[in-house]
């Protein structure tokens, strides 16, 4: 049934799609990023002060559904971007996004290029982790997930704020500006989470 809702199978990503085993839908699980399961309450004002409390809660409840992926990618055409369904045909949008994540857009952007000599030095002072290896300005998604995926009740107030910016910088690589590497993000977003404050009023 789905191959007849196609006109030209062959080009169309589906019918990769329509060639998959079951097994084979685990691929798409290294696109949903889910967060550490840290308690909120302890980092939940400094979140706040980000504006990264609402997309960390979304993130952290994230679910596959294969059959429902499925169905959008036969719906989906590339040459108009577009789905075509039954109601007509729709888009996803930017302001679609910002209005599920609650992202600000009207405040100062982020904007430019950040030149930095050492990132390992920048990573250790905001983090107070040891960075062995930076992939093209880059880090391992893994590696924030080993070193700050529980905090203590315990913790002292620094070792929060290192933890916060850790979880932001995974919201910002795993769900808001992740890429085709699946698994990396770039250390320039890491200059931004200095103070949290001053990165709620950014865009």
């Amino acid at each position: 049934m789905a191959k007849s809702l196609i006109c030209f199978d062959g080009k169309h990503i589906s019918d990769n799609q329509l060639q998959m085993k079951k097994l084979e839908y685990r691929i798409l699980e290294t696109y949903i990023c889910n967060l550490p399961t840290s308690p909120l309450s302890l980092i939940e004002s400094y979140l706040r002060d980000a504006r990264f409390l609402h997309v960390a809660r979304i993130g952290r409840r994230y679910k596959l559904n294969p059959t429902l992926l499925n169905v959008l990618v036969e719906k989906w055409r590339p040459e108009t971007h577009t789905f075509h369904l039954p109601c007509g045909e729709c888009t996803i949008t930017l302001e679609d996004i910002q209005l599920q994540l609650e992202l600000l857009v009207n405040r100062p952007v982020v904007t430019g290029s950040v030149i930095t000599a050492d990132l390992r030095n920048v990573c250790e002072q905001l983090l107070k982790r040891a960075l062995n290896t930076i992939y093209r300005a880059q880090i391992d998604m893994n590696w924030l997930k080993r070193n700050f995926g529980v905090i203590d009740a315990e913790s002292s107030e620094v070792e929060r704020e290192q933890h916060v910016r850790a979880y932001i910088f995974m919201i910002i690589g795993g769900l808001s500006m992740f890429d085709k590497s699946r698994n990396l993000v770039y250390l320039r977003w890491l200059l931004k989470l200095v103070d949290f404050r001053e990165m709620g009023e950014l865009s």
